[in-house]
């Protein structure tokens, strides 16, 4: 019988992240810090208007690319928040989440033997993603001293005749790191010098902490041209099993954007777009009332870890923290599997999102105050044993 697989398949490593939270399902008592969902429900008055656009009998096929009044919000959104101007009849789209984004902005783009330079550590989804567009990625190594930001010396190191798209991740997701407005600003000098193409996840651009709001490099001078910007409402409005996403950009790309989007999914799912109206519309509050509570637990954390004598810089975005754990002489994977099975605690190898992500661990607060405290007392107990040994 002939192999009935592709070999590309194949060779693409499953996630990292979800092998930990298969393990803790299973574990009676178990402590989960490793998924990045938030703990809140949807907001009420958002799930009343899924609901009510049920009872209204709104079950139908939108447009492929999106409800026209999702649309128009979406662009409201932008031009109020990042200063950003789309058309939403031509400029914007409506996908099954930000991952869908990603996978359709790179399939529209890339042709087979383009390099993608993708910072690590990053989302999973990214390497894969182009893999299966025929790109080819380039990993850039992030580093700790720079609070594994993107500087433009890294970029411009890596840039080849044949790089075509920047991925770039921030706030990050696993690092918590921001990129400010003038590390941006010297990062589109590098790409518009080179002439290459940025995709912006900015999934988490509304979790940002600290005197700086988030930046969006579409907003600086050259690069609204070059740029395809990924959002979506999971993080920000505590929707992720609605899987509401979108994607803004030229009009050249996004029309290829949907051709792929027409063929493969139709539209995304009715009953979510018009919940997503009432989020953009009158959601702001309960974004800022997630964002301080985030905040809270961000700093509960960092007191903690500066308790223990553990290692870890600030992070700004998101809602992850990232520890080192090198001094225990482990690899990041030995050390998460040591503490789910000694104190049930189940965390992220840093690896999981790359190789520079050795050394480290990644920590979400999108966790109740009370299982976080719970959890911070075993890993204390956990690290106190090891350097007790040691």
């Amino acid at each position: 019988m002939r192999n009935p697989l592709s070999k590309r398949i194949v060779e693409i490593e499953p996630s990292g992240i979800r092998k930990f939270f298969d393990i803790v399902n299973e574990m009676p008592d178990a402590i989960s810090l490793g998924v990045g969902e938030p703990d809140f429900d949807t907001p009420w008055h958002i799930r009343d208007e899924g609901i009510y656009s049920l009872e209204k009998g709104r079950t139908f096929y939108t447009s492929n690319a999106g409800l026209k009044e999702l649309k128009i919000e979406i662009a409201r959104y932008l031009q109020r928040k990042c200063n950003i101007t789309y058309d939403y009849n031509h400029e914007i789209m409506v996908t099954v989440g930000g991952s869908e984004a990603i996978d359709i902005a790179m399939r529209a783009m890339l042709d087979p033997g383009d390099e993608v330079l993708i910072p690590q550590p990053s989302y999973v989804s990214y390497l894969p993603c182009a893999t299966l567009a025929n790109g080819v990625p380039v990993v850039i190594e992030l580093k700790a001293e720079n609070e594994f930001r993107l500087t433009a010396e890294e970029l411009e190191e890596a840039i080849t005749p044949k790089t075509k798209l920047l991925v770039l991740p921030f706030p990050n997701n696993p690092t918590g790191s921001i990129m400010s407005r003038s590390d941006l600003e010297k990062i589109a000098e590098v790409i518009i010098k080179h002439d290459i193409f940025v995709l912006s996840d900015e999934i988490y651009s509304e979790l940002t902490y600290g005197e700086e709001s988030h930046v969006s490099i579409a907003s600086l001078p050259g690069m609204w041209e070059r740029t395809i910007t990924i959002n979506g409402f999971s993080k920000a409005y505590a929707m992720t099993g609605w899987r509401l996403g979108y994607a803004c950009g030229p009009k050249v790309i996004i029309e290829q954007m949907l051709k792929i989007h027409q063929f493969a999914i139709m539209c995304a799912p009715t009953t979510s777009q018009y919940a997503a109206v009432e989020a953009l519309k009158n959601g702001d509050d309960d974004v800022a009332r997630m964002r301080e509570e985030y905040d809270g637990r961000r700093r509960y954390l960092l007191h903690r870890f500066k308790e223990m004598g553990l290692e870890c810089f600030e992070p700004f975005g998101a809602f992850y923290i990232f520890p080192c754990i090198k001094e225990f002489g482990m690899t990041a994977d030995e050390f998460a599997t040591k503490l789910l099975q000694a104190e049930k605690v189940a965390v992220v190898p840093g690896t999981a999102f790359g190789a520079s992500g050795e050394g480290f661990v990644r920590i979400s607060y999108a966790y109740s105050l009370e299982n976080l405290k719970k959890a911070l007392e075993r890993i204390e107990r956990f690290i106190t044993k090891l350097r007790n040994k040691g």
